[in-house]
């Protein structure tokens, strides 16, 4: 009996669409983080990018447990001497809430070109509209 390794020609892609309406964004990331790597077909490789597609919507109406709106921040660099910005999740959640969710994901993705693969099939809009209707995503409930 052999083992079944996944390779990128043989993996079938579906388009899932998750509305994020009053979802926790750290279960939503992990949740969403998992169905990019393919975790939850039963032809998981490790080594290969055999996971779907999302498409997350309503990303601004994501919700940050305890005090972590006021106390999260978000850190970015601009590369000059003294360029360290930071940014309260209050602000970033007003301003940019599709960054948000995107980066809360990234963060749970793999390190190096294969995590990278991965975050290109992640498509977070701040609306309930999306631009995928071509594909026809199917609706994905996912644990709250």
């Amino acid at each position: 009996m052999n083992t079944y390794m996944a390779n990128a020609q043989t993996v079938e892609r579906k388009w899932y669409v998750v509305d994020a309406d009053g979802m926790v964004l750290g279960r939503l990331a992990s949740q969403v983080a998992n169905i990019l790597r393919g975790k939850h077909k039963p032809t998981y490789t490790p080594h290969v990018d055999c996971g779907d597609y999302v498409i997350i919507i309503n990303s601004d109406k994501v919700v940050l447990t305890g005090k972590k709106l006021d106390q999260k921040v978000y850190y970015h660099h601009s590369g000059y001497v003294g360029g360290l910005k930071e940014t309260k999740y209050r602000e970033l959640m007003a301003k940019k809430s599709d960054f948000a969710v995107k980066h809360a994901v990234k963060g749970m993705l793999p390190k190096g070109p294969l995590g990278r693969n991965m975050l290109k099939k992640l498509f977070v809009y701040t609306g309930n509209e999306h631009l995928q209707q071509a594909q026809k995503p199917e609706m994905l409930a996912l644990e709250r």
